[in-house]
Order: C-alpha cells, then structure tokens, then sequence
C-alpha cells in the first residue's frame, strides 16, 4: 500500500496538464531513535513550550506563529492568513524549462520526491510529458509549494514516474573561497601525480548503492542490545592521531605495494578511445562490479 501523498496538485507543460501526487523519496524510519527520558523515573520526558519572559508553560492552543519586527517586537501570523499568499505554484507544477542534466551543480539538490498520476484519468496526458522527456538530455524546471515555502524543482523521467528533486536558492550556499582561499598551491611532481593516478584505477568500481553499509548504525543497534542484556559496555582506547609529517612519495608508493594485482590490471589496461569504451561496457561490466574497491 502506498503512502500518504505528500503534496496533490496539477502538472502543467504548456497546455497539457494533469493532475499528479508527490511521495517523498526518502525515509528515516529505519533510524535508530532515541527519546530523552527522566533518569529517576526511566520514564520518557515531555517537551512544552516556555514563555521566554514570564517562565510560564504555554499551552498548544496558545502558541501562534510571529515575525520579529524589531528586537522584542513580533507581528502575529494566523495559519489562514497564509493562504492569502496565493501564487500559480501553490497547487500547479508549471514547468518553465528544460536545461542540461550536466549544467545543474550539485550543491543545489536539496530534496528528492516521486511523482505519479493522480487517477487514471491523468495516465495518459503524465505518460506523453513523461515519454516527451525520455527523449531529451534535459532536465525540467518548474516551480511548487511546500510547507509554505516556494520551491524550484529539477524533473526528470524515473522508471514509470518522475523524480523531482528541490532546489536550493543561491542565498542557500555559502561561497567556496571563504573555505578555500587559504589552501596553499603546492608544488608537486609528475611522479607523484601519477602514482596517484594508479591508486584510483585499482579503486575503480561501478556506483552500486546496494553495497552501502551503515556501519555505525550497526554498531549503534548492537551497543543498544548489549546494553539492554545488562552487558557491560566497555569504552575503546582512544586512537593515536598519526602525525602529519610523512613523506608523501613514500606514502604513496606503500599504498601501491600491497595491491600488486590492482597496479598490472592498471598498467596493461591503457586508456581505451571513448568510442571502443562504449561498445565494450557492457561486456566488461560483470566483471568490473565484483572488482575489490579497497
């Protein structure tokens, strides 16, 4: 049974509409949580709202929602009020354009949802717009609605459906050079790029997500049942940081040493044209997805 749908509207290219849902694409359900609880007690604790004047618990019915003026200073906001912000893309995914899937940078996803058609009625105009799209090396732009905030979204064809993902606006991301301006340009030699060229090949792989473990969330459920036994949980020594004076050529060479059979795969497999490249992934891809990474 599918889930609630998030978010019921109209998709709109030119005049081709239809109605469809959104589902958000991803869960946390799966997480490990935990609740504050009152050590005393072992009951669970409850949160309330404090006035942050007068020390007094405010109950639900009189919490509301305000927007700081001045220092101390709010203007009140009524959940219906909201609604008087009627703009086309509270209820309508208007696709304004198509860009290059390569051109969008990646910093700017933001949230992935799945998009359907909302009955059967609206099958076959969401199949022609989906089918439209197959075609193009192009991503749509469109704007929408959520939780009270507008969003810009990426869509693109997924399976049978769509995937749509938010966008952040520009004043979302921080500028790179406050980070990087200060990281020095080393001088470094050809041998050492290149021996750092021959550490990727043998780490080369297939985007496989499958193969993702989360290794903390299992050690996390296994310390939660050791210590639900009545188990002892004993603390790990800490790690010595290594230092940070190496000699970086040594390094790099010790990496490769022990991967004897990674480093002749990476010196007799030359680089091959893009051309002779397509036509043979497929019959090399079997192979390269059972390839150790590490």
């Amino acid at each position: 049974m599918a889930p609630r749908a998030y978010w019921k509207g109209t998709l709109k290219l030119s005049l081709v509409t239809c109605p469809v849902v959104l589902y958000p694409a991803t869960t946390a359900a799966e997480k490990t949580r935990f609740h504050m609880i009152n050590r005393e007690t072992g009951n669970r604790l409850k949160q309330q709202m404090v006035d942050a004047e007068t020390g007094d618990v405010v109950e639900r019915d009189q919490k509301g929602r305000g927007y700081e003026l001045r220092k101390g200073k709010y203007v009140e906001i009524e959940p219906e009020e909201l609604e008087a912000v009627q703009i086309e893309s509270n209820h309508t995914i208007d696709i304004e354009s198509f860009v290059p899937r390569e051109e969008i940078d990646k910093r700017y996803l933001d949230h992935p949802y799945y998009i359907a058609p909302d009955g059967r009625a609206a099958v076959d105009a969401f199949a022609v717009i989906r089918d439209a799209m197959k075609d193009e090396e192009r991503v749509a732009l469109a704007r929408i609605v959520l939780t009270n905030r507008e969003h810009v979204m990426s869509i693109e064809p997924l399976g049978k459906g769509l995937l749509g993902t938010t966008l952040r606006y520009p004043y979302e991301l921080r500028d790179e050079d406050q980070f990087f301006d200060d990281i020095k340009s080393p001088k470094i030699t050809k041998d050492m790029v290149e021996l750092a060229g021959h550490i990727l090949h043998t780490k080369a792989a297939h985007f496989d997500p499958s193969k993702f473990k989360d290794e903390y969330e299992d050690a996390l459920n296994a310390l939660v049942k050791r210590k639900a036994s009545g188990k002892k949980i004993e603390l790990p020594a800490p790690e010595e940081r290594p230092s940070n004076v190496i000699n970086l050529m040594d390094a790099l060479k010790q990496s490769l040493k022990g991967r004897g059979r990674g480093r002749a795969s990476a010196r007799s497999h030359p680089r091959r044209s893009t051309r002779r490249h397509r036509t043979t992934r497929k019959t090399h891809r079997p192979a390269a997805r059972h390839r150790k990474a590490g």
